[in-house]
């Protein structure tokens, strides 16, 4: 189908029910007829599939703006389709150069040798959490999610113990369905909640710094100059939003389609040194972040399509990372794979910043999970896969069974050894 504006047109819709419970085929299909293709969906967007068109609109930031835009749509424009209410970005939603003193500082505190010295604390988390449940023989194995928040949370210095309304602000938000009563409660409760406690926690720190990422933003400068409670905000908005989610969504994946997978974690249980490239391939195949929005900033053609400004464009790392003309076999996942050259991450100025922490968290989990309870079977009738698939995917409850085994912290409170209050 066709029209004369748009070029091909689609009845895509990554939110739907539809896209949650096939989107693999649903992707694979846009892919081979229309890479590039307008929907009417959602106030209509183009949508990017194929690994071509994808890699070069992320690297083309003049045309393909990640910035807020309330001219064109508004107000408020953000890098999800549709806008979740969430607040302004800082960096993802600036553009270059302007984006560029943002992301040094981000760098300085997520760069590998920073993201190594948080292994003592992803330990401590890991470990205390399968602790909970270790001795019972049967747990949901999708406790080990809430893990990247609590390292997020106390890593800026907050409260990890309330890492559970976190987790509803933010994850909730791409993962239950626009609408829903949960989604409403995090839009409406939790996300309040979040802003209130995280702007008080920045004035908190103003007047008692810490040794925490928190206070490490307050004293860094742009240009010359402090940043402001605003900008710091938005920072760590970003940060707690990105290291709820995306982790969750790929250790969840990962390990139940071991369990479908017997002889490939058997592989990983006797050899722990092939974790890092498996787990380079559960990128590639579950994507994380499924896809994010763009606007577009001129008239122009882009792979055979007329874009005009002002449109709306999904990216689809997801999509592009099972794309056969840069993968073989694409829809196999291989756990030797290698080179591995996916874009779950990102491409261009706005690949996620936080990927090495992100990838401590799941080798650590990973580690742990087939050391304590490598032979837990999932209830596969009573799996809860995320309502909505359309940012982030993966399972909500992982009902498993294994063999009992002890807790390695002895009494030690799970939130004791790592949070102070100063």
């Amino acid at each position: 189908m066709t029209n004369e504006r748009r070029c091909p047109v689609t009845q895509f819709d990554h939110h739907s029910s539809e896209h949650t419970q096939n989107h693999v085929a649903i992707y694979r299909n846009l892919r081979e007829e229309t890479p590039v293709a307008w929907t009417e969906t959602h106030g209509g967007y183009w949508v990017l599939s194929d690994y071509a068109s994808v890699y070069e609109a992320s690297r083309d930031d003049d045309l393909f703006s990640s910035a807020r835009h309330d001219e064109y749509g508004g107000p408020g424009l953000a890098v999800t389709i549709p806008k979740a209410p969430t607040e302004f970005h800082i960096p993802i939603e600036i553009d270059p150069p302007n984006s560029a003193p943002y992301r040094k500082l981000i760098n300085k505190v997520t760069a590998p040798k920073a993201a190594e010295k948080l292994e003592p604390m992803i330990k401590h988390y890991v470990t205390g959490i399968l602790d909970s449940v270790i001795e019972t023989g049967e747990a949901d194995l999708a406790i080990v999610a809430g893990v990247p928040a609590m390292v997020v949370i106390d890593w800026l210095g907050l409260d990890p113990a309330e890492y559970q309304v976190y987790v509803d602000a933010m994850h909730t938000l791409v993962s239950a369905a626009p609408g829903s009563p949960e989604y409403k409660h995090a839009a409406e409760v939790s996300v309040p909640w979040v802003e209130a406690t995280v702007r008080e926690h920045i004035r908190h720190r103003r007047e008692n710094p810490a040794d925490d990422t928190t206070s490490y933003f307050i004293d860094a400068e742009i240009n010359g100059e402090k940043m402001t409670d605003d900008e710091i905000y938005s920072i760590l908005e970003l940060v707690i939003s990105g290291g709820v989610g995306t982790t969750a969504s790929l250790v969840t994946q990962s390990l139940v389609w071991l369990y479908q997978h017997p002889d490939e974690r058997a592989q990983l249980i006797e050899n722990p040194s092939m974790i890092d490239v498996a787990m380079e391939e559960f990128l590639r195949v579950f994507s994380p972040t499924q896809a994010l929005g763009r606007t577009i900033m001129d008239d122009a053609e882009f792979h055979g399509c007329p874009v005009q400004k002002g449109d709306r464009a999904l990216l689809s790392w997801a999509s592009a990372n099972r794309d056969a003309e840069q993968f073989t076999d694409p829809d196999e996942v291989d756990i030797t794979r290698w080179p591995n050259r996916h874009i779950a991450f990102g491409v261009g100025v706005h690949r996620c910043a936080g990927l090495y922490i992100a990838k401590g968290l799941a080798r650590e989990i990973f580690t742990q999970v087939f050391e304590r309870m490598g032979d837990y079977v999932v209830d596969m009738d009573n799996v809860v896969t995320y309502p909505d698939q359309g940012t982030n995917a993966g399972f909500h409850s992982i009902p498993v069974t294994f063999t009992p085994g002890e807790r390695r912290l002895g009494d030690t409170p799970l939130f004791a050894e790592h949070y102070t209050k100063a």
